[in-house]
């Protein structure tokens, strides 16, 4: 019998789907005797030898044809007013965004345009951000179609942007980081125009809303090369704008650079990394909350800056948490039983694992006290770590106390007493409880 669970999930995307329907889709374009290219960060990706997480496709069709052309299929107008059509692919194939080639006019918001005209191909690659990602591709004919010299930094290893850097910047000022993260994530260098403009504007990231700001910075700290990424948003000004509290530690100045030199080796340059930075880059695939607790380790006002950035209250529980209990388990061995429990027994205890060990490693400290926790956890039964408690809240009420301060002392000075193993049964705990609320 099938149960729920077993049902195949119409979110997961099958890579081999997914491009057989963006191949499909400018088949069927062409066909109907429209132009239609693969373009963007697919065409990147591809040329790369990745595997492009989504497809984008470009074609002279205004969306209302493109909406007949895809008539059996689902197709959603986000975008329709900026020549935006969505078809979406059967099971495993996700959605493909087929957008008209078109010339954008003024960014009055710096961020969107105030208006759009439909064009060509060519004049629709020198509206995008950086040469890397102004490339068409025809996955029919096999054929590159790059206008802005995308190729050429793609085997270079540069990041430029199209045109005027100050205008592509101002158009949408979060290109600015959106530079830094294709820089660190690609381990190629930053063209030095390009570079010169996100340093000259870098206090224009303002205008940004916090949330696209945020899932930038998602994008960043979960990236492989996370450290490269801080460390260069921090040499072109960017960090100190988005998040001042944060001092990036340097172990040394970088020497005179160079065009298109990578900034791995910027910071090789600069002697060893610091241990920030080494322990930013030693998590291994770390979540959000972790990674941004590595980097905000130091400050006091934590909850303040998740507020400013507008992260979810699951990440700000989470990253308050982490960095309340960073040190915690740096003398593990040296805790109370019940504080060992606690913490090991916490959901976020794996990040907190994880932050310690990098921690360790960057300071080239002994890792014992993360070892030590490993093997407590391995010979630790889950009802002895965290057992169902002896005494609860309701225990209490019957007791005639009320919820308060004097409430919670007593529901943790109980569990703690049942964690160190001084308290072993109901009936004696309740003895226990009754003798401190006589006293």
């Amino acid at each position: 019998m099938t149960t729920p669970s077993d049902k195949p999930d119409r979110r997961v995307l099958d890579p081999v789907l997914q491009r057989e329907f963006a191949v499909e889709i400018v088949r069927r374009l062409k066909h109907s005797g429209f132009t239609a290219l693969w373009a963007g960060g697919c065409v990147r990706d591809h040329l790369l030898d990745k595997t492009p997480k989504d497809y984008d496709v470009a074609t002279d069709a205004t969306p209302k044809q493109v909406r007949k052309i895809f008539s059996k299929l689902k197709t959603l107008d986000v975008g329709a007013s900026f020549g935006v059509i969505v078809v979406v692919g059967p099971r495993g194939a996700g959605e493909v965004e087929v957008a008209t080639f078109r010339s954008d006019g003024s960014y009055s918001d710096g961020r969107r345009p105030d208006s759009v005209t439909f064009s060509t191909p060519e004049e629709d690659a020198q509206r995008r951000d950086f040469t890397i990602n102004g490339m068409f591709f025809d996955p029919l004919e096999h054929k590159v179609l790059d206008f802005v010299g995308g190729e050429r930094d793609l085997s270079q290893g540069y990041i430029r942007a199209i045109g005027d850097p100050h205008d592509r910047m101002r158009e949408d000022k979060l290109r600015m980081l959106r530079a830094v993260r294709f820089t660190a994530h690609l381990e190629f260098g930053l063209a030095r125009a390009t570079k010169a403009a996100v340093t000259e504007m870098a206090s224009e990231i303002h205008v940004v809303s916090a949330e696209r700001i945020a899932a930038e910075l998602r994008r960043m700290l979960t990236d492989q090369h996370r450290h490269i990424a801080v460390a260069l948003a921090d040499e072109v000004g960017l960090l100190r704008e988005i998040l001042p509290e944060v001092e990036v530690q340097r172990s040394g100045e970088a020497g005179p650079e160079t065009e298109g030199q990578k900034p791995k080796a910027v910071i090789a340059t600069s002697s060893i990394l610091s241990p920030q930075l080494t322990a930013l880059r030693l998590l291994q695939e770390p979540s959000f909350e972790l990674a941004f607790t590595m980097l905000i380790r130091k400050v006091t006002n934590v909850e303040a800056i998740c507020r400013r950035l507008k992260l979810s209250n699951d990440e700000l529980e989470k990253t308050a948490w982490l960095v309340r209990q960073q040190d915690a388990l740096r003398e593990a061995d040296k805790l109370s039983l019940s504080r060992l429990k606690r913490l090991l027994s916490h959901p976020f205890r794996d990040d907190l694992l994880a932050l310690t060990r990098a921690t360790l490693l960057a300071e080239q400290a002994d890792l014992q006290p993360v070892l030590f926790c490993e093997k407590f956890l391995e010979t630790t039964p889950p009802d002895v770590l965290n057992p169902p408690p002896l005494v609860t809240g309701n225990d209490l009420i019957e007791l005639g106390l009320q919820p308060g301060p004097r409430f919670k002392q007593l529901l943790d000075e109980v569990r703690d007493a049942q964690l160190n193993l001084e308290l072993t049964d109901r009936a004696a705990a309740l003895e226990w409880v009754k003798a401190q609320i006589a006293e």
